[in-house]
């Protein structure tokens, strides 16, 4: 009897009803942040992303994915070919079926705009606040600064 059901399933009938997934050859892309909107809806050739399951590149027809970005560089390779290279701390990667990114970031900046004494101030800003953290919390937040502050100095090399 379960036999049957199954086989039910997969009966020409529902096969037949069964949808296709679709890809562009072209991708539209979005990264932004809350200081900023870096693309709209512009369409590239390929984005670079630092993410915790791996740095991955972007093409048009990727899979749909999910994922969260660590701190570093975004790349994003235009149309034209020229690469512009973005600083991000922390956000999320949403790759959809019809091709369309989007990145939104908690802070993000022109890497060119990034300062390296700067940098080296925050890393050592964030050491600094490990080695006098007293909680847990104090522990996870300097942290977090120190990964950030590391990725910063990173990207201005």
């Amino acid at each position: 009897m379960a036999l049957r059901s199954v086989t039910r399933l997969f009966s020409r009938r529902a096969l037949s009803t069964t949808t296709v997934r679709g890809y562009s050859d072209e991708m539209s892309f979005t990264l932004a942040s809350g200081n900023q909107v870096f693309y709209d809806a512009k369409s590239v050739k390929q984005v670079d992303v630092p993410s915790f399951s791996g740095s991955f590149g972007i093409l048009p027809k990727h899979v749909p994915t999910l994922a969260v970005l660590k701190p570093g560089v975004v790349s994003v390779i235009e149309d034209s070919g020229n690469v512009k290279k973005i600083f991000v701390s922390s956000g999320t990667v949403t790759i959809n079926e019809d091709s369309s990114v989007q990145i939104l970031a908690e802070e993000a900046h022109p890497v060119e705009s990034l300062d390296r004494s700067a940098a080296q101030e925050v890393l050592s800003k964030a050491q600094s606040s490990m080695s006098s953290a007293s909680t847990e919390q104090a522990r996870a937040e300097a942290a977090i600064a120190i990964e950030v502050g590391e990725a910063l100095v990173k990207a201005v090399e």
